[in-house]
């Protein structure tokens, strides 16, 4: 059936659905993520009025955020004249309800194991925010409760696997022998549809009512949670398959969990995940040493388009998203590629944002060819994606390359500058910015910010390092949000164990006496940091030990508001508790959220003090905006913006250091952090009266500047590459097992930065040519082996930049 909702957004954005023979699959591009889950949500209930009683698939985690918020508020505000209207306009009957009660719920993809009641389990958010949030019958939901499938009767998922792990080996091999010490099993839960269960467990029945060992037991379960995925598999195709799928794209081109090397034609099972997985849902399960364990239980390939009448959208947003959303979209069907099984689907959409559709070839040749003028941005980047394509220098570019380029041959026909005007311009900007990198400001005040407590040292360390070395320049860091997200139960609890053994020898006791440990003490704090950092000179884990054991003594002093020594054993003993029993990803309570971030606060104290910087140089704003929500809170500006403020009436800087991301999968903390110290420096502008102050917009490991898009370029030396390996893996101790990891790396977080410096590197060689670096007059430039990319900027073109981000993320 056509939909008026998919023409009315089609006319809106100038574009087709399709521009074949290259897409392979419909798309859609809209202007903001809200708008993505705007659009999304009027589509579904335009399906929804059309199939009363159909089959519906929805997707967890933070990407449907405003699929969700979307669909409740039309869903509650229905008769309201403003919403009716709305609706019209879009393309809806207004006058006819969507009756979402009739619909059948089916579940996509759960982790196993799991218990279904933890907050960060897909069962808990399937219910939250889609049987409850939408309304939906739960006795017509069919849901997967792994504490339900094939477990026998009087245990529980925990028995089956004490240690969290799934050995999917002993589907193939026996088990080891041995004898539970359990006694004899039980019968096995009967059925339940809507949870889940089933009578699978009747697979039991003999050997329940004798002794068997563990394995033997994980066996019979594995066996039957076989069963239950074929039978969850064929309740779906008896309903005639799914009518409406809505799901996102995972780093690795993921549906579901049917992960790169998926099998096309597969269906429910369970099945392990790959390292991209794991490392993308490390945040929510509390670390990838907990996601490496963990299974999943998914829908197959098939399954979504069994029905060949679905309604298929995929979501995206962000330029991280781009490069899997074009081979999706453009591939071939392939295992590699596992969106393209969609491609069967005639009612099969991509729905994405600009910033993921910014590899899309035709389109950005439409959209260029729409502009009026090409900017000498897009010149740049044009002239270099070719250099790059060729794998030539610029200026040994020839005519034909040009020609053979749909983007470089559009170039030369709507410019009428010749080739070598071309070539000389792009060069020549590219030099220049080199040079800019080079160049040492003197006599300046930096106010370096970052969202979280590494992001200053993975985003642009050697630029920082070069003006420290000029002492005329000072130097402040403020780390805007607590970071406690990133610090894992199992530190924690290691740090306690040893605190606690530290107290019991009486380590601290006269240090304690004299008080060192005072919280006004700031001496002391600073003497905590030279002690750690001289155990790093001396290679001494007992000196780093006392060192960040002093300040976590510290910590608990100001935290607890309480001096007595036993008194603060038992507080340590309560916290051993609480970090060996909460499992991990549940959000913590406030004062273990403000424990943990104090780890992180010391780890930025540690790296600064690397460099000679005292801790009243430091600065932790905690803003209250990171709360650890799976949906954070917005800024606000009594909370959030005014400390900012506050923060530059006393430093006074000449330059501001930023992160400056592009559009991401919404507003997430660095997006937020950005918003309120646009808002901070307008304020500061406007009552200081001084409007001379530069801003350095940099990106960490997450994104990248196209050398397009900054006008820096820092040069990086083999040596500084070493330092900062070894300030990271020495400061940033809580990360340095990478808990929380990149889903394109499989390591520290500092190997990733020096990895990205080194192709930026690669990328300027490729265009300006060896000779250029191997022959140049400055021993800097012979010796670079990597750059750092930033983005200078006064501050009316940084408040420009903000605002056009934040109608892109915000639809505002």
């Amino acid at each position: 059936m056509k939909s008026l909702v998919e023409e009315r957004m089609l006319n809106k954005s100038g574009m087709k659905l399709r521009y074949e023979p290259v897409e392979k699959i419909g798309v859609i591009i809209v202007d903001s993520f809200p708008e993505l889950g705007r659009f999304t949500a009027l589509r579904f209930l335009e399906w929804v009025q059309n199939n009363p009683g159909g089959v519906i698939s929805l997707p967890t985690g933070r990407t449907p955020e405003y699929f969700l918020t979307e669909v409740q508020r039309f869903l509650r505000n229905w008769d309201q004249i403003e919403v009716q209207k709305e609706l019209d306009e879009s393309g809806i009957n207004p006058g006819i309800k969507p009756d979402v009660r009739s619909l059948v719920f089916v579940q996509i993809d759960e982790f196993y194991p799991i218990n279904p009641f933890q907050h960060n389990s897909f069962y808990y958010y399937v219910n939250k925010y889609y049987i409850n949030g939408f309304g939906l019958d739960p006795q017509k939901a069919l849901l997967i409760n792994c504490s339900k499938i094939g477990i026998p009767e009087g245990k529980d998922i925990d028995d089956i696997w004490p240690e969290g792990e799934v050995d999917l080996s002993l589907r193939y091999r026996h088990p080891a022998r041995g004898y539970s010490t359990e006694g004899p099993l039980n019968a096995c839960h009967p059925a339940e549809d809507h949870t889940g269960t089933d009578h699978l467990a009747a697979g039991l029945s003999a050997e329940c009512h004798s002794p068997v060992g563990l394995e033997q037991l994980q066996k019979q379960v594995l066996e039957n949670i076989d069963q239950w995925c074929t039978e969850y598999e064929d309740r779906i195709r008896s309903l005639g398959g799914i009518g409406f799928f809505l799901g996102g794209i995972g780093p690795d081109g993921h549906i579901g969990f049917n992960i790169r090397g998926s099998d096309l034609y597969s269906t429910t099972r369970l099945k392990p995940t790959n390292y991209e997985t794991q490392a993308a849902a490390a945040q929510d399960l509390g670390g990838i040493e907990i996601t490496r364990k963990r299974h999943v239980i998914t829908i197959g390939l098939s399954t979504i388009v069994y029905n060949p009448e679905c309604v298929a959208l995929i979501i995206a947003a962000g330029e991280t998203k781009a490069r899997i959303v074009t081979d999706s979209i453009q591939k071939s069907q392939h295992i590699h590629y596992p969106a393209t099984a969609l491609h069967t689907l005639p009612a099969a959409r991509f729905v994405i944002t600009r910033g993921a559709a910014r590899q899309l070839h035709e389109r950005r040749v439409h959209m260029l060819m729409k502009s009026e003028v090409l900017t000498n941005q897009q010149i740049e980047e044009i002239v270099i994606e070719l250099s790059l394509k060729t794998k030539k220098p610029i200026e040994k570019m020839v005519q034909q390359d040009f020609k053979n380029d749909p983007f470089a041959n559009m170039l030369l026909k709507r410019r009428k500058k010749d080739i070598e005007t071309l070539k000389k311009q792009v060069a020549g900007s590219l030099k220049e910015k080199i040079e800019s990198g080079v160049t040492l400001h003197k006599n300046t005040m930096f106010l370096h910010t970052e969202p979280h407590h590494d992001d200053i040292m993975l985003g642009y360390l050697p630029a920082v390092v070069r003006h420290i070395r000029e002492h005329s320049t000072g130097h402040s860091f403020v780390t805007f949000t607590s970071g406690f997200t990133s610090v894992t139960n199992i530190f924690m609890l290691n740090q306690l164990v040893t605190l606690k053994e530290y107290i019991g020898c009486n380590i601290f006791d006269d240090l304690h006496k004299e008080g060192y440990f005072d919280p006004r003490n700031t001496i002391g704090k600073n003497r905590d940091v030279w002690q750690y950092l001289d155990g790093v000179a001396a290679h001494s884990a007992v000196m780093k030990d006392e060192g960040r054991l002093r300040r976590l003594l510290r910590n608990l002093i100001f935290l607890y508001d309480e001096t007595d020594i036993d008194r603060l054993k038992d507080r340590i003993d309560e916290l051993i508790n609480y970090f060996k029993t909460q499992y991990p990803g549940r959000k913590d309570l406030p004062h273990i959220q403000r424990l943990k971030g104090m780890c992180r606060e010391w780890e930025a104290d540690c790296l600064w003090g690397y460099f000679g910087w005292h801790s009243d140089s430091v600065h932790h704003l905690r803003l209250g905006f990171y709360t650890g929500d799976l949906f954070t809170e917005e800024p606000d500006i009594d909370r959030d913006v005014m400390p900012i403020l506050e923060t530059l009436r006393s430093i006074k800087p000449d330059i501001v250091t930023v992160a400056l991301d592009p559009e991401a999968s919404g507003p997430d903390t660095h997006y937020k952090v950005l918003q309120a110290i646009t808002e901070a420096l307008k304020l500061y502008e406007k009552k200081s009266q001084k409007s001379n102050i530069r801003i350095w917009g940099y990106r960490n490991v997450w994104y990248r500047f196209h050398p397009c898009e900054a006008n820096m370029f820092i040069p990086v030396s083999l040596n500084m590459f070493a330092l900062q390996h070894n300030a990271f893996r020495n400061s940033f101790i809580s990360q340095k097992d990478a808990s929380f990891p990149s889903y394109e790396y499989d390591g520290p977080f500092s190997e990733l930065a020096q990895k990205i410096q080194v192709e930026q590197y690669q990328t300027l060689k490729t265009c300006l040519g060896r000779s250029y670096f191997y022959e140049h007059d400055s021993a800097l430039i012979r010796a670079t082996r990597g750059f750092v990319f930033i983005k200078q900027m006064e501050l009316e073109e940084f408040y420009q930049h903000s605002r056009e981000l934040r109608k892109r993320t915000e639809n505002t």
